[in-house]
């Protein structure tokens, strides 16, 4: 295992190239099965408004955007079957959407495509059946660019019917910011100039996680940052990947024990702890410049909770998304992302009127080549459906499903995924640049 002092000797001593490469391995048919049993009828109020964040110990609070529900923090559970109702109100000065992580299939709600921005002061509410268990985001964020404030994400989970063999269930949502020497926050968009990095972990700068010795842990990395790709690593435990962006995976250990997330990434993994009692084991990050400590695993000076680990997990149950997808015949089509373009828009710009990306039939599986043509890495994101990330020959796919992605620049990864949802949707473009915009561009299932 590696020791804290090891770090910039290991995982942590990577630059930007190196922790792109991570992503793939790291985090890295027939119809979709019924969904769950009809659950019940859940309602979620949320409110768009002013907040204030404690960023810098001993000095005033930084003034944000937030998206608060009946609880002030933390996130939002429900079971898989439930329908839920939710009522959001815009209490902001500017117009703001909201935007949705893992949400496949629900053309209503559907930003920008479907729902239009909701003006300051004004409300609407719409339906959400979750059909799908796993790690849900959702974010102001589509019209955040260069807007007063920054503003927060929250993590919305649907738990399995049945719940998985763990001791604990914990999201960790990581954030960053880019602080002024005033103290002020800045949003996405806006050149950071003298704006220093900071991140936070469930709104902190530090986080102490309370465990005990052969506990077995069920930890929701949420990489909710504006821009930057991530690494993080608990060090001296092995982590065990069971989903990606909201969908189970086939189990596989985390390549060296770290996490590679794109924003807007989720990955659940399990971790059970072997550390002694009376320890503490550090939750590093590596945002492709710098390693630094955002927590601690401490353990318990206490009898272990059991006396051996115990055995491998199992998967995690399916959603139903197909286990093959044909891709003889498939449709195919290419998009470009970054580089001078008049195809994407700026999301205040959107319209549906605009030609799509591409207009796919229902039922039938999709092939995209996505292309970087940016001096830096671009953050692709698909909204609607899961996709496959191809093996380069296009004769086989990684055995996870994601929503986001990470390209490199100069590079061409190609993505399957079955059309099964009728309607437009969205697609996101951004580049891992603070100042760079959000791009879209929407797609067709008919």
């Amino acid at each position: 295992m590696v020791r804290t002092g090891m770090m910039s000797d290991q995982i942590l001593r990577v630059n930007r190239r190196q922790l792109m490469a991570g992503l793939g391995a790291c985090v890295l048919g027939p119809a979709l099965a019924p969904a769950a049993a009809q659950g019940r009828r859940s309602s979620l109020m949320l409110q768009a408004r002013a907040g204030v964040i404690a960023l810098r110990k001993g000095e005033p609070e930084t003034p944000i955007w937030s998206l608060q529900g009946q609880t002030p923090d933390g996130d939002f559970r429900f079971k898989r079957g439930d329908t839920l109702e939710i009522t959001f109100r815009n209490e902001l000065p500017v117009p703001t959407v909201l935007n949705w992580y893992g949400m496949d299939g629900i053309p209503a709600a559907e930003p920008l495509a479907a729902r239009p921005p909701v003006a300051p002061g004004a409300m609407e509410t719409f339906a959400l059946p979750l059909r799908h268990a796993g790690t849900l985001m959702m974010d102001l964020r589509l019209l955040g660019d260069a807007q007063a404030r920054p503003s927060r994400p929250r993590t919305l989970i649907v738990e399995e019917t049945e719940p998985a063999s763990v001791d604990r269930d914990q999201a960790l949502l990581i954030e960053e910011w880019r602080l002024r020497p005033d103290g002020t926050a800045i949003a996405p968009g806006i050149d950071p100039k003298d704006a220093v990095p900071l991140y936070t972990i469930n709104g902190q700068t530090t986080l102490d996680i309370p465990a005990r010795t052969n506990e077995r842990l069920r930890f929701r990395f949420i990489n909710g940052g504006q821009r930057n790709v991530l690494a993080l690593k608990i060090e001296g435990h092995e982590v065990r990947v069971m989903a990606i962006d909201g969908q189970p995976a086939e189990p596989f250990p985390a390549r060296g024990g770290a996490l590679v997330l794109a924003p807007g990434t989720r990955v659940d993994a399990f971790i059970d702890v072997t550390a002694a009692p009376g320890s503490a084991s550090p939750i590093l990050l590596h945002d492709g410049k710098e390693a630094r400590p955002i927590g601690r695993l401490v353990i318990a000076n206490e009898p272990p909770v059991r006396p051996a680990p115990l055995p491998p997990a199992p998967a995690l149950p399916s959603n139903g998304l197909p286990t093959q997808i044909e891709l003889r015949g498939a449709s195919r089509f290419e998009l470009t992302l970054g580089g001078p373009q008049a195809d994407w828009m700026a999301p205040a710009t959107f319209a549906v009127s605009t030609p799509p990306a591409f207009r796919a039939k229902a039922a039938r599986a999709v092939v995209l080549a996505l292309t970087n043509r940016a001096n830096v890495a671009m953050i692709f994101h698909l909204h609607g459906h899961h996709f496959r990330l191809l093996d380069r020959l296009d004769d086989g796919w990684k055995p996870f499903w994601l929503d986001t992605l990470a390209i490199e620049p100069g590079q061409t990864q190609r993505i399957t995924f079955a059309a099964q949802y009728a309607g437009p949707w969205l697609v996101e473009a951004m580049a891992t640049d603070w100042a760079a915009p959000r791009m879209v561009r929407w797609y067709s299932v008919e």
